[in-house]
């Protein structure tokens, strides 16, 4: 009786200790509903077409080699989720308590800094809408120091190019 209390609590612990791992990724499925990845665990322990949960709104595609945290219910290595993934080689560092950001491994970033808020993009940033609408008293293309830009209806010296009336608000460089 005592033996096979035993061997029911070693299977028990033994699922238990298996609920949660972490996994390399080795391959990621984007097609589906949900995405799916390829997971390397334990030694040889290899594990195709886990599902990956994102939280709504959210979404990406991890490089081979990220790391996954994959949760198994009941300890049973037959269904995982993944839960989170990680890559080191590409995490931003240096923000301060409370900021947030969304980067990439290129180097394109949004952050929601304590005092403003950053983009950075590596090469275009691009914006589409019907209508876009920028209330500011202060705009400047390009960088500061630039000289004032007229606007629309705005009456302009021809021979001196100094705007008459109008708004000093946008500036160029």
């Amino acid at each position: 009786m005592i033996g096979a209390a035993r061997e029911m609590l070693g299977g028990l612990e033994g699922r238990v200790r298996g609920m949660v791992a972490r996994a390399i990724v080795r391959l990621v499925d984007d097609a589906r509903q949900a995405q799916e990845l390829q997971l390397e665990l334990l030694t040889d322990e290899s594990q195709d077409a886990v599902e990956r949960f994102q939280n709504y709104g959210l979404t990406s595609v991890p490089h081979a080699g990220a790391e996954a945290l994959v949760v198994f219910a009941g300890g049973l290595r037959s269904h995982g989720v993944v839960l989170a993934v990680e890559d080191r080689r590409y995490r931003l560092t240096g923000l301060e308590e409370g900021e947030v950001a969304l980067f990439d491994d290129l180097g394109n970033v949004i952050k929601l800094g304590r005092e403003r808020i950053d983009v950075t993009a590596v090469t275009e940033l691009r914006v589409e809408a019907p209508r876009v609408i920028v209330q500011s008293n202060d705009i400047r293309l390009g960088e500061d120091g630039g000289a004032a830009v007229a606007r629309v209806g705005d009456d302009v010296n021809l021979t001196t190019g100094k705007i008459i009336t109008g708004s000093a608000k946008v500036k160029a460089a």
